[in-house]
């Protein structure tokens, strides 16, 4: 039996005394399937501002709207709690929420997180997720260390490169993992690559769209040159330990493949340096030729971020400029015929990406450009704000969950790798 948690003004959070939990799955509030987990170290619980709780009365099965909670001698208007979750799991149900009611406050959009249903469990707080990946390199525990400001202080001292200033405020202004390994000297690096994008996603990390929340990160203010991405590249690839790797653009900035001249003149002087590791670009997928040319000058793997492999919620979610659906699935299929390991990056949101056709269409792409790798990764944004987007659009019919999604995709592929996280040379078994 699961608690409902709602929260007062101040941010203090509560468990109702009778009243259960609920949770979201596309636009419909439900009584929450599946076993939630434990809320992992790295991930918090978080009011959703302007929304009431919404629980389960456990006699009844009536469902209640939270309007006005005593706690104490004191009354409030209370707030809905979702969580957030670290990396390496994937969301199952949205937190349950209502909109106040005519008059009253208007509820603001919220930042761009992946909001999670939570509840109270016997032992804690718990969130509806799955682990879907397991490997301990990305835990919380393992970075935002005491030394990473001297690390990165000694690093910049070194090299006056704008992509390690660049990496210093990804690594320390918003606790990029991928920036921090580049300072840490492990694992996967970053080689942030662009300042501009063809696609103007709603639910932009980096560029803040109209009526939509600041943006939670700056891009780069200035494109590096190939020579700069290179320095960085060839030192990480050189003496880095762990799965070592760097990677050309971010969820957090423009699209690298508008610099595929520049990056691939950079590929080509990192391997005169160094034949160590692994060189992997993260790609909206908008321009195969580019990817291609970019497998030629030494590219090993490409991740490449849909939401859908429906063309009309692909476009309303990506609204791209002079590429479509189309042309993703065509770098996908470039990817494979040159050699590369291909990870799709699934922007995953319960109740659309999991609907029956969506599951199909998504299963018949996964088989149709052999992928390697799926990575299941939640969408951070507004969960009202993406329903607009989705509720008329993409493949229809009831949702299936996303344990299901995630087994029609192995089952499409076997040999089909699901996690959340790049794959390093040595991980790297293809798919059958």
């Amino acid at each position: 039996m699961f608690r409902l948690l709602f929260a007062d003004e101040k941010g203090v959070v509560y468990d109702h005394p009778r009243l259960l939990a609920a949770a979201r799955t596309g636009g419909d509030l439900v009584r929450p399937e599946g076993r939630p987990v434990p809320l992992p170290v790295g991930g918090s619980l978080c009011v959703l501002p302007g929304r009431l709780p919404v629980g389960f009365d456990p006699d009844t099965g009536e469902r209640v709207i939270l309007e006005e909670e005593r706690v104490g001698r004191r009354r409030f208007v209370p707030v809905a709690v979702g969580a957030t979750l670290p990396p390496g799991y994937t969301r199952t149900l949205l937190p349950a929420a209502a909109r106040p009611p005519l008059g009253g406050p208007l509820a603001p959009i919220l930042p761009q997180w992946a909001y999670t249903a939570a509840a109270l469990g016997p032992d804690g707080p718990v969130a509806w997720a799955l682990h879907t990946d397991r490997r301990r390199h990305w835990d919380p525990e393992r970075h935002s260390t005491p030394d990473l400001p001297g690390l990165v202080e000694e690093r910049l001292a070194r090299a006056d490169n704008p992509v390690y200033r660049q990496l210093a405020r990804c690594a320390l202004q918003w606790s990029c993992f991928t920036a921090q390994n580049t300072f840490y000297g492990r694992d996967e690096g970053a080689i942030p690559s662009s300042a501009s994008c063809n696609a103007r996603c709603v639910g932009c990390l980096s560029e803040t769209a109209e009526g939509m929340p600041p943006s939670s990160h700056d891009r780069i203010p200035r494109a590096p040159t190939a020579e700069e991405m290179a320095e960085v590249g060839a030192v990480h690839l050189a003496s880095a330990s762990g799965r070592t790797m760097v990677s050309f653009g971010q969820g957090c900035e423009g699209e690298p493949l508008l610099r595929g001249k520049e990056i691939a003149r950079a590929i080509r002087l990192i391997r005169e340096r160094t034949g160590r590791g692994s060189l992997n670009v993260n790609t909206n997928g908008s321009l195969p030729d580019v990817l291609a040319a970019l497998a030629d000058a030494g590219l090993d793997a490409v991740r490449i971020s849909i939401n859908t492999a429906s063309e009309d919620l692909y476009a309303a979610y990506y609204r791209p400029a002079r590429y479509g659906l189309a042309d993703v699935e065509r770098s996908m299929r470039v990817a494979r015929e040159r050699g590369l390991y291909l990870a799709i990056n699934l922007l995953v949101f319960p109740g659309v990406t999991d609907r029956e056709e969506e599951v199909a269409r998504l299963a018949s792409l996964v088989r149709r450009v052999g992928a390697d790798q799926v990575q299941a990764r939640s969408l951070a944004m507004d969960p009202d704000v993406y329903w607009a987007i989705a509720r008329e659009r993409g493949g229809r019919g009831p949702a299936l969950g996303v344990p299901a999604l995630l087994r029609a995709l192995r089952t499409a592929r076997p040999g089909l790798v699901i996690g959340n996280f790049a794959r390093g040379l040595s991980e790297r078994g293809r798919a059958a």
